[in-house]
This record gives structure tokens, C-alpha cells and sequence, in this order.
């Protein structure tokens, strides 16, 4: 006899099915079954990497990171600078108007330690430096007229005429004369430039938090005549001395006056705004930021003109200016709890903890001898069979080895 077929459901009763399916979906809360392997080994990894993770968000996700507060880096900042001493080179005492370049005093400035001084330039005909490129020549023919050569000191006229010493030859050209190389006197300013003192008013301003503060002691005004930068006992009097510069920088100060180079004066404002604004102190480093180690690159000189008027005849002296650039830069951060990087993280570090679990569940559905007990027992597998072949609901599936032999 044949078997019966069911009859299929009529179409209100579908939807009236996939209503309440829908309706169940939205309102029923489900939870994922949870399985107890009893293995040892298996526990104290879950729980060891459980926590590490727990430690690394605790220890340096908050507490090192700070990740529970809103930042903001890179603060607005203004500097000032301002250099005193004197100094004395071999033919002339120098002081700040002369060796401060530029003399306004911003946040790049530079310190004249020796130069070449090339005196008496005039507009003329000279020999042509032997440093430049195809300057030395054996006749007239050598020489082209009417060229000019962008390393050179001027337009060339054609002849080939005798060098300044020696018994060499070069081009002859028409500019600035003597060339510099030609007469330039070597003069010395770092005797006592070591001592020269330099000031550096810095203040920041954070806009997000509406947060100010400078780098000078709130006292009389007499304060900066007297005091001196020390870490410990006066850190908010930011006046140094140029060989403590040099020093912390980690250079020889006479080498370094001697070739030029250039010093950074790094200020950092790090502040936890969740403290009093009194815990929010510049901290100050050095170092040298042009690459000694390369001599393309390394060193710092810059040249200038001072101009006369002799005789109805316009004369110059040209300076090669060595010395050391202090580049004062500043940087820094604040922070400030916010609840919402602290939720974020938090959510972060609860969701993190879940690796744990996918760890161990890799290790048991791979390495583990009852890989296939454990896989049955997490994963409900079903085909697609027709409704009369399903198990009854009331049935109850028997396990008769179970997860406790693993």
C-alpha cells in the first residue's frame, strides 16, 4: 500500500508560520551551549593566555597608553630666544649684534664661531678661484669669453692670467675681486663662546582643552637675571649656557665651533590633564641633527656682505660665517579622560579575550586524540531531510563515551 504523501500547507499558513518565526527571531534571547572539557593541560593555556591578554590591556593599553583618555597632539607653541655674551677673535671683539644670525630671535638661530673675511671687494677684473671647476688654464685659448659658469665668481674676459700665489693660472673674471679663497683672513670666536647664555621662552596651548602653559616661572621680575636651567632645583628657568648645548648634544664643543653644525633643543610637553596642571613640566633634550658622519653634508657656515663707501667707490667684505645652529623644536601631547575611548577599549579588551577560546577549540578539533568527540559534540550537522524522517523533539541523544574522556 502505498505510503501518504502530506499534504503541503496552504499559503496563509506559511506566512502565518514565517510571522511567528520572524516575531520569535526579534523578541527570544539565544546563548551559545557551553561544553566542559575536562583536560588540564587544555585549562591552563585558555587561562594563561586569557591572562596575558587581560595583562596587556590592563597594564599597558590603560596604564602605559592611557587609552581611556581623548588626546591631542602636537600643540600650538611660540618661541623667543635671546643670546648674551662677548667674545674675542684675533683682530676684534664681537658681541651679540654681530655673531646672532638673524638677530630677532626666533626659533632657528644661528652662532657665529668662526669665518673667513674676505675685506676690501670691488667691482673689477680678478683671477678666478682655483676651487671652481675649469678655472685653471695655460693660455688665452683656454678661456672663453663672455661665460659664465654658476660656481664660478663672475663673467670671464677671455685671459688667462697668473694666480694670486704660486705659479699657477686661471681664468680671468669680472665681479666681486679679490675672489674669496684669493684674500680671505681666518678669524677664531669660540674662545669664549662656551659661556654665551641663551634664553628660551617657550609656551604651548592645547585648543581642545583649552589648556596654556609656559616655560618660565611665574616670579619677579628680576627672576631671569639671576637664575640658571637646572633639572632638578630650576627647571622653569630655561636659560643655557652654549657649551651645555653642545655638551648634552654629546659633542666636542672646539670641533663643532671650528667645522659649524647644527643642535636641536628639543622641548616636549607630555601632560595628563586628568592632574593638576602643576604636573604638567617641558622636559628638555639635545642632539645633533646634522649627519657628522657624512662629510658631503655635515658642518653649517652661511656667507654675508657688509658694504662701504670709500671714495665714491662701493667696497665690501665678504664673511664665511661658521658656527652652530640651535633648531628649537616642540612637541608633545595631552590627554584627558573621555568615556568614549574608555568604552571602546573596554569593549576591545572583553572581545580580545575570546582568542583564548578559539585557541584552545584549533588545538581540540586538530591535535587532540577525540578530535571527532569534540567536533560532534560543538558543530549540530543537519541535511536536508523531509519532515517525516526528523527525530521527535522528546527523543534524547546518548553519548555513550562523552567529552569527560578527552
Amino acid at each position: 500500500m502505498a505510503t501518504a504523501q502530506p499534504k503541503p500547507l496552504a499559503g496563509a499558513a506559511v506566512a502565518r508560520r514565517l510571522a511567528r518565526g520572524c516575531w520569535s527571531a526579534f523578541w527570544d534571547y539565544e546563548t551559545p551551549k557551553v561544553i566542559v572539557v575536562r583536560n588540564r593541560r587544555l585549562g591552563v593555556l585558555y587561562r594563561t593566555v586569557q591572562l596575558l591578554i587581560l595583562l596587556y590591556f590592563v597594564w599597558y593599553v590603560f596604564i602605559v597608553q592611557k587609552s581611556y583618555q581623548d588626546s591631542e597632539a602636537g600643540p600650538e607653541s611660540s618661541v623667543i630666544t635671546k643670546v648674551k655674551g662677548v667674545t674675542t677673535s684675533e683682530h676684534k671683539v664681537w658681541d651679540v649684534e654681530e655673531y646672532v644670525k638673524p638677530p630677532e630671535g626666533g626659533s632657528v638661530f644661528s652662532i657665529i664661531t668662526r669665518i673667513e673675511a674676505t675685506p676690501s671687494q670691488a667691482l673689477g677684473t680678478c683671477p678666478e678661484s682655483m676651487r671652481v671647476p675649469n678655472a685653471a688654464c695655460y693660455s688665452d685659448e683656454d678661456c672663453v669669453a663672455g661665460e659664465l659658469d654658476m660656481l664660478g665668481h663672475g663673467l670671464r674676459t677671455g685671459r688667462c692670467v697668473p694666480y694670486y700665489q704660486g705659479t699657477s693660472k686661471t681664468c680671468e673674471v669680472s665681479g666681486w675681486c679679490p675672489v674669496e679663497d684669493g684674500a680671505s683672513v681666518s678669524q677664531f670666536l669660540g674662545k669664549m663662546a662656551p659661556n654665551f647664555t641663551i634664553l628660551i621662552k617657550n609656551s604651548i596651548h592645547y585648543p581642545k582643552f583649552r589648556f596654556s602653559k609656559g616655560n618660565i616661572a611665574d616670579r619677579k621680575d628680576g627672576y631671569l637675571k639671576h637664575c640658571s636651567f637646572d633639572e632638578a632645583l630650576d627647571p622653569y628657568c630655561p636659560i643655557f649656557k652654549l657649551g651645555f648645548v653642545v655638551e648634552q648634544a654629546g659633542e666636542n664643543f672646539t670641533e663643532l665651533a671650528h667645522k659649524g653644525g647644527v643642535i636641536g633643543v628639543i622641548i616636549t610637553w607630555d601632560c595628563d590633564l586628568d592632574l593638576a596642571a602643576a604636573a604638567c613640566n617641558p622636559k628638555y633634550s639635545f642632539r645633533r641633527l646634522d649627519p657628522k658622519h657624512v662629510p658631503a653634508s655635515s658642518g653649517y657656515n652661511f656667507r654675508f656682505a657688509k658694504y662701504y663707501k670709500t671714495n665714491g667707490t662701493t667696497t665690501r667684505t665678504l664673511i664665511k660665517a661658521y658656527g652652530i645652529r640651535i633648531d628649537v623644536i616642540v612637541h608633545g601631547q595631552a590627554g584627558k579622560f573621555s568615556l568614549i575611548p574608555t568604552i571602546i577599549n573596554l569593549a576591545t579588551a572583553l572581545t580580545s579575550i575570546g582568542v583564548g577560546s578559539f585557541l584552545c577549540d584549533w588545538i581540540l578539533l586538530t591535535f587532540m586524540n577525540k578530535n571527532k568527540v569534540y567536533s560532534h559534540k560543538k558543530f549540530d550537522k543537519m541535511a536536508d531531510t523531509p519532515a517525516s524522517q526528523l527525530p521527535r523533539l522528546d527523543s534524547t541523544p546518548t553519548d555513550p563515551k562523552g567529552l569527560a574522556q578527552l
